[in-house]
């Protein structure tokens, strides 16, 4: 067992039952999701959840690094980013029977998600049925503007480099 917890750093610290910090993650996205205001996992304890201030839900695959922790080829993978909500994230589940993500804002508004992919289903009390079946309409809230990012294993956290020489007009060539 394992206890995880979100800081406004954007930090997940995942800590032993002793108390000893095992892991410290951070997002590899290239959205700033702000502070960390929820966290949930799936039942498995393969997939953790995390909400922030700024409406982000970003998604970690957790199975090889539980697996061995103390193996450092076994990562934990940030796999999935997308804006839920315009205002903070304050609550998120997964129901894996039906493969959703549930979140709720403080905007008062309680959205579902397609687990895998960040597609957006709906919101509770809307006048349609939810057809969680059809994943191939990409559809967004209206308040919401960005698609999910899906990050690649090989992405690498985006450094900014500094130019010694800016660019300048060579007339001669």
């Amino acid at each position: 067992p394992i206890l995880a917890s979100a800081h406004e750093s954007t930090c997940i610290r995942l800590w032993s039952i002793q108390g000893n910090l095992m892991k410290e993650l951070l997002p590899f996205s290239e959205h700033p999701s702000g502070p960390l205001t929820a966290l949930c996992t799936d039942i498995f304890t393969k997939i953790l959840l995390a909400g922030s201030k700024k409406g982000y839900v970003i998604r970690w695959n957790m199975a090889s690094f539980l697996e061995d922790p103390r193996n450092k080829k076994n990562e934990i993978k940030e796999e999935l980013c997308w804006r839920a909500h315009a205002t903070e994230v304050v609550e998120l589940f997964i129901e894996e029977e039906k493969n959703v993500i549930v979140t709720a804002s403080i905007d008062g508004s309680v959205r579902l998600w397609h687990a895998m992919t960040g597609y957006y289903f709906g919101y509770f009390g809307q006048a349609r049925k939810f057809e969680l079946s059809d994943t191939s309409r990409l559809i967004l809230p209206s308040d919401v503007s960005d698609f999910p990012v899906i990050i690649k294993e090989e992405s690498k956290r985006m450094e900014k480099k500094k130019v010694k020489y800016p660019l300048m007009l060579d007339r001669d060539k």
